[in-house]
């Protein structure tokens, strides 16, 4: 007794439940806190009755309620149970001790007072100290406030070096003193690191989702993480098992207890981190190769053998089987590149049995534990009962009557008795709560078991629905594989047009060599020809040679001729000349003068015929060099007319062979052309079947039971029969430019195959919208996807023969698509029915309205808090003031949301209009703007019911419920606003920044909203005591009673509203689809 009321006196009773739900203690320790605060209670009461007023010693706890006091009470009380649990003995940390410590944080809401305590011990001496100083910690992080971790961190480099210091001893607790801390280091690192992760790493599965947000790269380096972690787990496993000697029982040794104790802790993160990793490394197969993930199985097969190994080694332990439940991973590791084996997987549970709570109980029993209901009770004198409530120090007795207000002994030893008989009493009566509360034990095992039971039954539907799994995988892997074979056609088509470009290359470099041919054949005509020309030339120099040797031989004869005549007419001239002497001699005396003139003339006449010989000596020699050059230009002659000919015959050789190549490649370019165009119309008929199998295979779908799911919007049908009416429009064209010239294949192709896709997906598309509108229609459209897949295998058919393909006519199909075109048309929701200059006009106007509406409301707030001023005092003026101080704070956040969302659509449409008219903008965009106008239209009205709740809750006749509601409306409506602007707006806008800027702040103003209203709604409520001190044990059982018919009430109205809740909801999104034009933009 007077162990818990040291223990818990400075705890309120009403803390009790919310110790209860961070799992400080469980029911049955809280049932006897209060039948010992019960005890308390009457004690204080029997007391009073008292004719003698109690000394003022005794009452002096009754008024020390200051928070001086009151801390300082705490931190005494933290410091002597932080001491008790952490000190130089070699045994194992006490749990009692460790608990203290652990609701001090809770009390604290944070760990200051712990590390003050811890700061002044000599860690760093002592490695025992050190060893359980970790054990707590590592308590306090597991188990203790979240604030823990964030206080603990400013002490990390302090941790790192003792951590660092302990680490050069090799063996004893330095060393595992040192592998302990850098595992309490990694501990706090990864919490700082993943905040949504507890001390305790307990999560759902959700829970674990949300932790990656989603992301694959935050899944893989969550995975590192955790590696990382359970390798320091283990390594403290392994030190801890390396420094026992296992060949004596060292487990029921204090100092192997001492050792062993922090392993409990370690077992219940390393379950933990065993089964997130497994979940991970299955998700990440799921999304990432598994050759990516080759490290992480390594790592994680590593890990799991030491870990398996470790708990088998473990639970063969007699310290571990009382304490806790340790279980057995499977025989082999999870099979990560099958997907089923993830529902093979079980979580491993570690189960901590209720009756060892503590590790000190398995070999010792202590004396001052909460409440003993396991033990007898112990006779003992009285006086040693009373001091066991109320405490034994002579100088602080409050019973000391002796020396007080002269209280004579025989009223001290009736009191005395008097109070020995109630607590008697009491003692039977809490036996008595004792007996009933194992009853209610034994009724709450009944009902595990059976709980047990339908986890049993939940789990084999878990076994049938993972068999359902399998039966679609399988399913699924058959469309895979079809797919891939459609994937293997389509590149056996790429195959073929690869091949067909390589013949085009192939012809165009025979085309290429052939010119090259064709151009040396010219050039060597081209020589020949020059040839013939410098023969003819040659010829013509001949001809002119020989007539210059005719004309110089002439022309020598003639003066030959010229010069006998000469020398004819000379001699004749001597002869008469002579005569003419000799008949003159006689007159010689008489004719010397005339002798003398006769002698001149025949010196002139010697003169004259030695001029001829020189001429004649000139003329010989002149002919004699035109002889020598004759003979030259005759031997030049000779060797032109031999080279002549022999490039005349290497000429003809050369164009015979060039004929013969030309001859070689004419046929050779004719076998390729051929070939080329059987390879075109292979690839054109491959193209064709394969468009016939997409729109077979559409129209199958059209008839099989598993399509009839699947639904689709008349929206998105009709954007298919656009696309599919464009590309049967260019079916013509191509086909047309293929008959012209059969090298435009690759145009053709595209065409039928892009059109092949889209008729297929025109038609189960229109098959899947037919399910969502009414039979008539359904069989209407149903009608027209069939006409439509007929005509376009009519069309294909066509196409398949040469002779048929200008038969081929794309009309019949257009008319088949633009009757699914129609009745897409006539099933599109019509929204507003808006004109199209009316939709900018409204969307202006609820942008106003909902400005007015916010000003309004912050009017109307403000004119609440006068009259509030006016007419309440005390307490409920200050929570009138604090709340609508909070809405004000809200409207304008609100009024500075739909600024920056009506500067923001302006950006919108001014980047977006282009040469259109602002209306023209809004019509063109109508699902944007008609989301715009709601947003809107719910964010005035929430301002206004808003304001509306406010003023109720003033005057004290609404609900402070109402109130939250309606700011947690405000927010969502807030919300869709923003992602109605944003949806088309830049992510680099200025004014989409600001608007995010001013949605957080509705966020933290509707936050403060609600925070306020629960503080105010804390203030006014009145508050049940409690007091159950009058009650006997049969109104207590009958109140008990009552109070679980009502709980079980209200979670039935609680279930049945939620249900009411959810429906409403849903009804809400069918009439917002259906007036906004939403409903059917999903597919099936």
């Amino acid at each position: 007794m007077r162990s818990v009321r040291s223990r818990h006196s400075k705890i309120p009773i009403l803390l009790w439940p919310k110790m209860w739900k961070f799992g400080v203690f469980d029911g049955e320790m809280l049932a006897h806190f209060q039948i010992i605060d019960k005890t308390m209670d009457r004690v204080k009461s029997s007391m009073q009755q008292v004719p003698n007023a109690i000394p003022k010693v005794i009452r002096r706890s009754g008024g020390a309620n200051s928070l001086e006091l009151e801390r300082e009470n705490f931190e005494r009380g933290q410091a002597v149970s932080i001491n008790k649990a952490i000190n130089t003995q070699e045994v194992a940390v006490k749990e009692k001790h460790a608990r203290t410590c652990i609701l001090g944080t809770h009390h604290e809401k944070g760990a200051h007072t712990f590390w003050a305590a811890v700061n002044r011990l000599p860690l760093s001496s002592n490695a025992v100290l050190c060893w359980k100083f970790c054990h707590v910690f590592h308590k306090l992080l597991r188990d203790g406030h979240p604030n823990v971790i964030k206080d603990s961190m400013r002490n990390k480099a302090d941790l790192t070096d003792m951590s660092r210091m302990w680490g050069h001893l090799s063996e004893g607790y330095g060393k595992l003193c040192s592998i302990y801390l850098k595992l309490l280091i990694t501990k706090m690192e990864f919490h700082i690191k993943n905040p949504r992760f507890p001390g305790n790493l307990q999560m759902s599965n959700r829970q674990l989702e949300e932790a990656g947000e989603n992301d694959v790269n935050n899944f893989f380096q969550l995975t590192v993480e955790m590696f990382d972690y359970l390798e320091c787990e283990l390594n403290l496993f392994l030190g801890v098992f390396s420094s026992l000697d296992m060949s004596r029982s060292v487990s029921v040794t204090a100092a192997g207890q001492c050792r062993l104790a922090p392993l409990i802790q370690v077992i219940l993160d390393s379950s933990h981190l065993y089964d997130y990793t497994v979940k991970l490394l299955f998700k990440l197969h799921s999304c990432l190769p598994a050759d990516t993930l080759q490290g992480h199985r390594d790592r994680f097969q590593e890990q799991f053998k030491k870990l398996k190994s470790l708990f088998y080694r473990s639970s063969n332990l007699q310290y571990f089987k009382r304490l806790i439940q340790i279980p057995q991973l499977p025989e082999n590791p999870p099979n990560f590149l099958r997907a089923s084996a993830l529902s093979e997987h079980i979580s491993p549970v570690v189960v901590i049995p209720a009756e060892s709570s503590s590790p000190e109980s398995e070999h010792m029993v202590e004396t001052d534990d909460l409440v003993d209901t396991d033990l007898p009770v112990l006779p003992a004198p009285v006086e040693t009962k009373f001091d066991d409530l109320f405490g034994t120090s002579a100088a602080i007795d409050p019973f000391n009557f002796n020396n007080q207000n002269g209280m004579r002994k025989d009223d001290k030893d009736r009191l005395i008795e008097q109070l020995t008989r109630e607590i008697q009493a009491l003692k039977d009566e809490l036996e008595a709560f004792r007996l009933e509360s194992g009853r209610l034990c034994q009724a709450l095992r009944g009902r595990v078991n059976e709980l047990e039971a339908e986890l049993a039954e939940q789990s084999h539907l878990r076994l049938q629905a993972a068999g359902e799994s399998e039966f679609l995988k399988a399913e699924l892997d058959d469309l895979r594989r079809v797919r891939q074979d459609t994937e293997k056609e389509q590149r056996s088509l790429t195959e073929i047009e690869k091949k067909a470009q390589a013949n085009e290359q192939r012809y165009t470099k025979l085309k290429e060599k052939y010119t090259e041919l064709v151009q040396g054949h010219a050039e060597l005509l081209r020589k020949n020809a020059e040839v013939t020309r410098q023969m003819t030339v040659a010829r013509v120099a001949q001809d002119e040679i020989d007539a210059v040797r005719k004309e110089m031989q002439d022309k020598v004869k003639a003066a030959q001729d010229f010069a006998d005549r000469q020398e004819r007419a000379q001699r004749e001239h001597v002869g008469e000349l002579q005569r003419e002497l000799e008949s003159s001699r006689a007159e010689l005396d008489s004719l010397k003068i005339t002798m003398g003139s006769s002698q001149q003339s025949n010196e002139v006449l010697g003169t004259q015929l030695a001029a001829m010989e020189s001429q004649k000596a000139v003329l010989v020699e002149s002919l004699s060099k035109v002889e020598t050059e004759l003979a030259v230009q005759g031997q030049e002659l000779e060797r032109l007319q031999s080279s002549l000919a022999s490039e005349r015959e290497t000429g003809v050789k050369t164009a015979e062979a060039l004929q013969n190549q030309l001859n070689d490649k004419e046929s050779r370019e004719q076998a390729l052309e051929s070939q080329l165009v059987a390879a075109r119309w292979s690839s054109l008929q491959g193209a064709v079947e394969e468009a016939e199998r997409i729109i077979q295979d559409s129209l199958a779908q059209i008839d099989d039971p598993a399509h009839i799911s699947c639904t689709s919007s008349a929206d998105y049908l009709a954007s298919r029969c656009q696309a599919s009416l464009v590309c049967v429009e260019q079916l013509h064209p191509a086909r047309d430019a293929f008959l012209v010239d059969d090298t435009g294949v690759s145009q053709l192709l595209k065409v039928v195959t892009q059109c092949g896709h889209l008729v297929g997906d025109t038609i189960v598309q229109g098959s899947a919208t037919s399910h969502m509108v009414p039979v008539e229609q359904a069989d209407v459209l149903s009608e027209s996807v069939k006409a439509c897949g007929a005509e376009a295998l009519l069309l294909l058919g066509h196409m398949k023969k040469k002779e048929d393909i200008t038969k081929a006519d794309n009309c019949k199909l257009k008319e088949a698509l633009q009757s699914i075109l129609a009745s897409a048309e006539k099933l599109r929701p019509r929204g507003l029915e808006l004109q199209q200059g009316e939709l900018g006009d409204l969307v202006e106007q609820e942008m106003a309205a909902t400005s007015a509406a916010v000003e309004s409301a912050a009017a109307r707030i403000e004119e609440m808090l006068n009259k509030s001023r006016a007419v309440d005092t005390g307490v409920k003026m200050e929570v009138n003031e604090r709340i609508l101080a909070s809405c004000t704070e809200l409207m304008t956040a609100i009024k500075a949301l739909v600024l920056s969302s009506k500067d923001l659509q302006r950006d919108i449409v001014e980047s977006g209009r282009g040469a259109a008219s602002t209306k023209e903008f809004y019509a063109k965009n109508s699902r944007w703007t008609e989301g715009l106008i709601s947003a809107s239209k719910a964010v005035g009205w929430g301002a206004t019911v808003m304001v509306d709740a406010a003023d109720l809750v003033v005057q004290g006749k609404g609900k402070f419920e109402e109130l939250m509601v309606c700011s947690r409306e405000i927010a969502a409506s807030t919300a869709q606003l923003v992602a109605a602007s944003k949806v088309k707006a830049d992510k680099d806008s200025t004014n989409l920044h600001r608007l995010q800027h001013a949605s957080r702040g509705v966020t933290q103003a509707t936050a403060a909203v609600v925070a306020s209203t629960k503080s105010g709604q804390s203030q006014i409520e009145d508050k049940d005591t409690m007091d159950f001190s009058s009650m006997t044990l049969t109104q207590i059982k009958r109140q008990e009673m009552d109070a679980q018919v009502l709980v079980l009430e209200l979670e039935t109205r609680l279930q049945k509203e939620r249900e009411r809740l959810g429906e409403l909801r849903k009804k809400h999104y069918e009439l917002a689809g259906v007036a906004e034009g939403w409903g059917g933009d999903e597919e099936g």
